[in-house]
Protein backbone atom coordinates (compact mmCIF):
# COMPACT_ATOMS: atom_id res chain seq x y z
CA UNK A 1 0.00 0.00 0.00
CA UNK A 2 1.15 3.11 -0.97
CA UNK A 3 2.33 6.03 1.41
CA UNK A 4 -0.62 8.65 0.04
CA UNK A 5 -3.23 5.63 0.98
CA UNK A 6 -1.83 5.04 4.35
CA UNK A 7 -2.23 8.58 4.93
CA UNK A 8 -5.69 8.76 3.87
CA UNK A 9 -6.29 5.49 6.30
CA UNK A 10 -5.00 6.72 9.45
CA UNK A 11 -6.86 10.13 8.75
CA UNK A 12 -10.06 8.47 8.08
CA UNK A 13 -9.22 6.51 11.20
CA UNK A 14 -8.64 10.16 13.14
CA UNK A 15 -11.67 11.50 12.25
CA UNK A 16 -14.04 8.37 13.02
CA UNK A 17 -12.39 8.54 16.52
CA UNK A 18 -12.76 11.94 16.70
CA UNK A 19 -16.61 11.93 15.73
CA UNK A 20 -17.20 8.57 18.31
CA UNK A 21 -15.45 10.90 21.07
CA UNK A 22 -17.50 13.67 20.11
CA UNK A 23 -20.87 11.36 20.46
CA UNK A 24 -19.38 10.01 23.48
CA UNK A 25 -19.13 13.08 25.74
CA UNK A 26 -22.30 14.42 24.21
CA UNK A 27 -24.62 11.24 25.22
CA UNK A 28 -22.91 12.14 28.81
CA UNK A 29 -23.61 15.82 28.84
CA UNK A 30 -27.28 15.06 27.76
CA UNK A 31 -27.15 12.56 30.54
CA UNK A 32 -26.58 14.77 33.33
CA UNK A 33 -29.02 16.95 32.00
CA UNK A 34 -31.71 14.69 31.64
CA UNK A 35 -30.83 13.70 35.60
CA UNK A 36 -30.88 17.09 36.71
CA UNK A 37 -33.74 17.69 34.92
CA UNK A 38 -35.60 14.57 36.73
CA UNK A 39 -34.30 15.82 40.21
CA UNK A 40 -35.83 19.07 39.86
CA UNK A 41 -39.59 17.80 38.16
CA UNK A 42 -39.20 15.22 41.23
CA UNK A 43 -38.28 17.57 44.24
CA UNK A 44 -39.14 21.16 43.01
CA UNK A 45 -42.58 22.21 42.78
CA UNK A 46 -45.11 23.46 45.38
CA UNK A 47 -44.05 21.28 47.94
CA UNK A 48 -40.81 21.23 47.85
CA UNK A 49 -38.62 17.88 48.96
CA UNK A 50 -35.05 17.38 50.11
CA UNK A 51 -32.65 15.11 47.99
CA UNK A 52 -32.24 12.60 51.13
CA UNK A 53 -35.75 12.72 51.59
CA UNK A 54 -36.57 11.49 48.43
CA UNK A 55 -34.53 8.71 48.85
CA UNK A 56 -35.92 7.28 52.09
CA UNK A 57 -39.54 7.87 50.78
CA UNK A 58 -38.50 5.43 47.67
CA UNK A 59 -36.66 2.88 50.02
CA UNK A 60 -39.80 3.02 52.07
CA UNK A 61 -40.25 5.59 54.65
CA UNK A 62 -43.32 7.62 54.82
CA UNK A 63 -43.12 11.20 55.45
CA UNK A 64 -46.74 12.88 56.17
CA UNK A 65 -47.92 15.01 53.48
CA UNK A 66 -45.12 14.22 51.21
CA UNK A 67 -44.88 11.30 50.25
CA UNK A 68 -48.35 10.93 48.48
CA UNK A 69 -47.00 14.27 47.01
CA UNK A 70 -43.98 12.41 45.64
CA UNK A 71 -45.03 8.96 45.37
CA UNK A 72 -48.17 9.36 43.54
CA UNK A 73 -47.51 12.80 41.68
CA UNK A 74 -44.40 14.25 40.92
CA UNK A 75 -42.07 11.57 40.60
CA UNK A 76 -44.07 9.33 38.23
CA UNK A 77 -44.67 12.25 35.97
CA UNK A 78 -41.07 12.79 36.05
CA UNK A 79 -40.45 8.86 35.44
CA UNK A 80 -43.10 8.99 32.70
CA UNK A 81 -41.19 12.01 31.06
CA UNK A 82 -38.19 10.68 30.00
CA UNK A 83 -40.32 7.27 29.26
CA UNK A 84 -42.18 9.32 26.86
CA UNK A 85 -39.98 11.73 25.80
CA UNK A 86 -37.28 8.73 25.07
CA UNK A 87 -39.44 7.17 23.30
CA UNK A 88 -41.17 9.41 20.87
CA UNK A 89 -37.88 11.18 19.75
CA UNK A 90 -36.17 7.84 19.39
CA UNK A 91 -38.98 6.69 17.30
CA UNK A 92 -38.79 10.46 15.22
CA UNK A 93 -35.03 10.31 14.61
CA UNK A 94 -35.33 7.30 13.07
CA UNK A 95 -37.81 7.73 10.95
CA UNK A 96 -36.59 10.94 9.56
CA UNK A 97 -33.58 9.12 9.33
CA UNK A 98 -34.93 6.36 7.40
CA UNK A 99 -37.14 8.71 4.98
CA UNK A 100 -34.35 11.52 4.43
CA UNK A 101 -37.13 14.31 5.56
CA UNK A 102 -37.08 16.28 8.85
CA UNK A 103 -41.10 16.17 8.37
CA UNK A 104 -41.60 12.45 8.72
CA UNK A 105 -41.93 11.86 12.41
CA UNK A 106 -44.72 9.88 13.38
CA UNK A 107 -46.52 12.82 14.88
CA UNK A 108 -46.59 14.36 11.84
CA UNK A 109 -47.51 12.01 9.46
CA UNK A 110 -49.83 10.68 11.48
CA UNK A 111 -49.21 7.59 13.29
CA UNK A 112 -50.30 9.41 17.02
CA UNK A 113 -53.17 10.67 15.55
CA UNK A 114 -54.47 7.20 14.75
CA UNK A 115 -53.99 6.25 18.45
CA UNK A 116 -55.68 9.79 19.59
CA UNK A 117 -58.68 9.05 17.13
CA UNK A 118 -59.01 5.62 17.84
CA UNK A 119 -59.10 6.52 22.00
CA UNK A 120 -61.63 9.89 21.32
CA UNK A 121 -63.95 6.98 19.68
CA UNK A 122 -63.77 4.44 22.06
CA UNK A 123 -64.28 7.41 25.41
CA UNK A 124 -67.03 9.42 23.63
CA UNK A 125 -68.90 6.47 21.85
CA UNK A 126 -68.21 3.50 23.64
CA UNK A 127 -67.64 5.30 27.04
CA UNK A 128 -64.51 3.11 27.47
CA UNK A 129 -61.63 4.03 30.25
CA UNK A 130 -58.56 2.91 31.63
CA UNK A 131 -56.48 -0.18 30.14
CA UNK A 132 -59.37 -0.87 26.83
CA UNK A 133 -58.89 2.46 25.69
CA UNK A 134 -55.12 2.43 25.74
CA UNK A 135 -55.35 -0.78 23.84
CA UNK A 136 -57.52 1.09 21.22
CA UNK A 137 -55.28 3.36 21.11
CA UNK A 138 -52.44 1.17 20.71
CA UNK A 139 -54.40 -0.84 17.51
CA UNK A 140 -55.12 2.79 15.87
CA UNK A 141 -51.40 3.67 15.72
CA UNK A 142 -50.67 0.26 14.08
CA UNK A 143 -53.15 0.55 12.06
CA UNK A 144 -52.41 3.93 10.28
CA UNK A 145 -48.49 2.97 10.24
CA UNK A 146 -50.29 0.01 7.93
CA UNK A 147 -52.06 1.91 5.93
CA UNK A 148 -49.62 4.05 5.27
CA UNK A 149 -47.13 1.79 4.16
CA UNK A 150 -49.88 -0.36 1.92
CA UNK A 151 -50.95 2.42 0.45
CA UNK A 152 -47.27 3.77 -0.61
CA UNK A 153 -45.54 0.35 -2.07
CA UNK A 154 -42.33 -0.77 -2.25
CA UNK A 155 -39.13 1.03 -3.61
CA UNK A 156 -37.06 4.11 -2.96
CA UNK A 157 -39.76 6.05 -4.60
CA UNK A 158 -42.34 4.83 -1.74
CA UNK A 159 -40.36 7.24 0.72
CA UNK A 160 -41.87 10.38 -0.76
CA UNK A 161 -45.31 8.77 -1.18
CA UNK A 162 -45.36 7.53 2.80
CA UNK A 163 -45.42 11.40 3.45
CA UNK A 164 -47.95 12.43 1.25
CA UNK A 165 -49.56 9.05 2.44
CA UNK A 166 -49.32 10.28 6.45
CA UNK A 167 -50.12 13.90 5.68
CA UNK A 168 -53.26 12.78 3.96
CA UNK A 169 -54.10 10.30 6.49
CA UNK A 170 -53.41 12.84 9.27
CA UNK A 171 -56.03 15.66 7.82
CA UNK A 172 -58.81 12.43 7.47
CA UNK A 173 -58.51 11.64 11.66
CA UNK A 174 -58.22 14.85 12.36
CA UNK A 175 -61.60 15.74 10.81
CA UNK A 176 -63.11 12.16 12.10
CA UNK A 177 -61.91 13.42 15.38
CA UNK A 178 -63.31 16.60 15.19
CA UNK A 179 -66.61 14.91 14.10
CA UNK A 180 -66.99 12.81 17.27
CA UNK A 181 -66.51 15.79 19.79
CA UNK A 182 -69.09 17.33 18.20
CA UNK A 183 -71.37 14.29 19.05
CA UNK A 184 -69.98 14.22 22.73
CA UNK A 185 -71.74 15.75 25.97
CA UNK A 186 -68.98 18.20 27.73
CA UNK A 187 -68.18 15.48 30.44
CA UNK A 188 -66.88 12.67 27.85
CA UNK A 189 -65.36 15.29 25.51
CA UNK A 190 -63.04 16.92 28.70
CA UNK A 191 -62.02 13.26 29.11
CA UNK A 192 -61.15 12.90 25.32
CA UNK A 193 -59.12 16.12 25.38
CA UNK A 194 -56.45 14.11 27.00
CA UNK A 195 -55.70 12.03 23.84
CA UNK A 196 -55.59 15.38 21.61
CA UNK A 197 -53.07 17.07 23.66
CA UNK A 198 -51.09 14.75 25.88
CA UNK A 199 -51.21 14.71 29.71
CA UNK A 200 -49.03 13.37 32.15
CA UNK A 201 -51.57 14.24 35.19
CA UNK A 202 -52.85 10.59 35.65
CA UNK A 203 -50.23 8.08 35.00
CA UNK A 204 -49.79 5.17 37.11
CA UNK A 205 -46.92 3.03 37.92
CA UNK A 206 -48.46 -0.05 35.93
CA UNK A 207 -48.47 2.03 32.76
CA UNK A 208 -44.53 3.28 33.97
CA UNK A 209 -43.41 -0.60 33.81
CA UNK A 210 -44.99 -1.29 30.89
CA UNK A 211 -43.81 1.74 28.84
CA UNK A 212 -40.40 1.09 30.66
CA UNK A 213 -40.54 -2.60 29.36
CA UNK A 214 -41.01 -1.49 25.77
CA UNK A 215 -38.40 1.32 25.87
CA UNK A 216 -35.64 -1.19 27.27
CA UNK A 217 -36.30 -3.71 24.61
CA UNK A 218 -37.15 -1.46 21.53
CA UNK A 219 -34.46 1.18 22.12
CA UNK A 220 -31.77 -0.86 22.01
CA UNK A 221 -32.78 -2.18 18.83
CA UNK A 222 -33.49 0.80 16.95
CA UNK A 223 -30.04 2.36 18.14
CA UNK A 224 -28.63 -1.36 16.10
CA UNK A 225 -30.67 -0.98 13.15
CA UNK A 226 -30.58 2.56 12.38
CA UNK A 227 -27.18 2.48 11.83
CA UNK A 228 -27.72 0.81 8.54
CA UNK A 229 -30.04 2.93 6.95
CA UNK A 230 -27.00 5.52 6.05
CA UNK A 231 -26.75 2.57 3.01
CA UNK A 232 -30.11 3.19 1.94
CA UNK A 233 -29.01 6.52 0.31
CA UNK A 234 -26.98 4.68 -2.74
CA UNK A 235 -30.56 3.30 -3.18
CA UNK A 236 -31.97 -0.18 -2.98
CA UNK A 237 -30.09 -2.14 -5.71
CA UNK A 238 -26.75 -1.09 -4.09
CA UNK A 239 -27.79 -1.29 -0.77
CA UNK A 240 -28.99 -4.62 -1.97
CA UNK A 241 -25.38 -5.43 -3.39
CA UNK A 242 -23.61 -4.31 0.39
CA UNK A 243 -25.60 -7.02 1.72
CA UNK A 244 -28.88 -5.13 2.93
CA UNK A 245 -32.45 -5.67 2.25
CA UNK A 246 -34.04 -2.26 1.73
CA UNK A 247 -37.37 -3.70 2.40
CA UNK A 248 -36.68 -5.64 5.34
CA UNK A 249 -34.98 -3.00 6.36
CA UNK A 250 -37.48 -0.34 6.52
CA UNK A 251 -39.95 -2.83 7.49
CA UNK A 252 -38.27 -3.48 10.90
CA UNK A 253 -37.97 0.20 11.79
CA UNK A 254 -41.33 0.74 10.96
CA UNK A 255 -42.66 -2.08 13.35
CA UNK A 256 -40.10 -0.47 16.11
CA UNK A 257 -41.10 3.16 15.47
CA UNK A 258 -45.05 1.83 15.94
CA UNK A 259 -44.29 0.12 19.18
CA UNK A 260 -42.76 3.26 20.57
CA UNK A 261 -44.91 5.96 19.89
CA UNK A 262 -48.14 3.31 20.38
CA UNK A 263 -47.10 2.60 23.87
CA UNK A 264 -46.19 6.31 24.71
CA UNK A 265 -48.66 7.37 22.68
CA UNK A 266 -51.18 4.90 25.15
CA UNK A 267 -49.69 5.66 27.96
CA UNK A 268 -49.94 9.35 28.24
CA UNK A 269 -51.93 10.70 25.15
CA UNK A 270 -49.58 11.79 21.81
CA UNK A 271 -47.47 14.77 23.21
CA UNK A 272 -46.88 17.07 20.38
CA UNK A 273 -43.84 17.50 17.85
CA UNK A 274 -41.22 15.69 20.40
CA UNK A 275 -40.69 13.33 17.77
CA UNK A 276 -40.58 15.95 15.60
CA UNK A 277 -38.24 18.05 16.89
CA UNK A 278 -35.74 16.17 18.83
CA UNK A 279 -34.19 14.26 15.99
CA UNK A 280 -33.02 17.40 13.91
CA UNK A 281 -31.49 18.90 17.37
CA UNK A 282 -29.84 15.52 18.01
CA UNK A 283 -28.63 15.88 14.89
CA UNK A 284 -27.18 19.68 15.26
CA UNK A 285 -25.40 18.54 18.18
CA UNK A 286 -23.90 15.57 16.83
CA UNK A 287 -22.52 17.40 13.13
CA UNK A 288 -25.32 15.81 11.32
CA UNK A 289 -25.08 12.24 12.09
CA UNK A 290 -28.00 10.80 13.37
CA UNK A 291 -27.96 9.08 16.92
CA UNK A 292 -30.89 7.64 18.17
CA UNK A 293 -29.50 7.49 22.04
CA UNK A 294 -28.99 11.23 21.48
CA UNK A 295 -32.05 11.73 20.46
CA UNK A 296 -34.05 10.04 23.25
CA UNK A 297 -32.35 11.94 25.64
CA UNK A 298 -32.92 15.05 23.88
CA UNK A 299 -36.61 14.06 23.91
CA UNK A 300 -36.49 12.85 27.54
CA UNK A 301 -34.99 16.65 28.87
CA UNK A 302 -37.65 18.03 26.49
CA UNK A 303 -40.65 16.62 27.91
CA UNK A 304 -39.53 16.94 31.27
CA UNK A 305 -38.85 20.63 31.10
CA UNK A 306 -42.38 20.98 29.51
CA UNK A 307 -43.79 19.88 31.85
CA UNK A 308 -42.41 21.54 34.80
CA UNK A 309 -43.16 24.59 33.00
CA UNK A 310 -46.43 23.22 32.44
CA UNK A 311 -47.19 23.06 35.93
CA UNK A 312 -45.75 25.99 37.44
CA UNK A 313 -45.26 28.95 34.40
CA UNK A 314 -49.09 30.36 35.24
CA UNK A 315 -49.56 30.24 38.95
CA UNK A 316 -52.77 28.11 39.95
CA UNK A 317 -53.26 26.83 36.27
CA UNK A 318 -51.76 23.55 35.22
CA UNK A 319 -51.81 22.87 31.17
CA UNK A 320 -50.98 19.68 29.94
CA UNK A 321 -47.82 19.08 28.58
CA UNK A 322 -48.83 18.86 24.89
CA UNK A 323 -49.57 22.31 25.27
CA UNK A 324 -46.15 23.48 25.88
CA UNK A 325 -44.33 20.99 23.26
CA UNK A 326 -47.04 22.15 20.59
CA UNK A 327 -46.42 25.95 21.29
CA UNK A 328 -42.74 25.05 20.79
CA UNK A 329 -42.78 22.70 17.90
CA UNK A 330 -45.79 24.86 15.38
CA UNK A 331 -43.08 27.49 14.64
CA UNK A 332 -40.76 24.89 13.39
CA UNK A 333 -42.51 22.81 11.19
CA UNK A 334 -44.23 26.50 9.45
CA UNK A 335 -40.78 27.49 9.13
CA UNK A 336 -39.37 24.01 7.38
CA UNK A 337 -43.06 24.15 5.49
CA UNK A 338 -41.72 27.75 4.10
CA UNK A 339 -38.11 26.87 3.71
CA UNK A 340 -39.09 24.08 2.03
CA UNK A 341 -41.58 25.52 -1.07
CA UNK A 342 -38.74 28.24 -1.06
CA UNK A 343 -36.02 25.55 -2.21
CA UNK A 344 -38.57 24.14 -4.73
CA UNK A 345 -39.37 27.58 -6.48
CA UNK A 346 -35.23 28.23 -6.81
CA UNK A 347 -35.18 24.68 -8.88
Amino acid sequence: MSTVALDTVATLRAVRRRVHRRQRLLVVALTVLVVGLFLVRALLGDYRISFVDGIRMVSGTTIPGASFIFLESTLPRACMSVLAGAAFASAGAAYQSMLRNPLASPDVLGINLGASAAAVFSVVLLGWSGTPVALVAFSGAVAVALAIHGFAGRGGAATGRMILVGVGLAAVLSSVVHWVLLRADIYRAQDALVWLTGSLGSVSWDEIVRLGVVVAIALPLLTVVTRQLGVLGLGDDLAAGLGVRAHRLRGLVTALVVLLTASATAACGPIAFVGFLSGPIARRLTGGRTSVPAAALVGAAMVLAADYVSAYAVPGTAFPVGVVTGLAGAPVLVWLLVAGRRSIARR
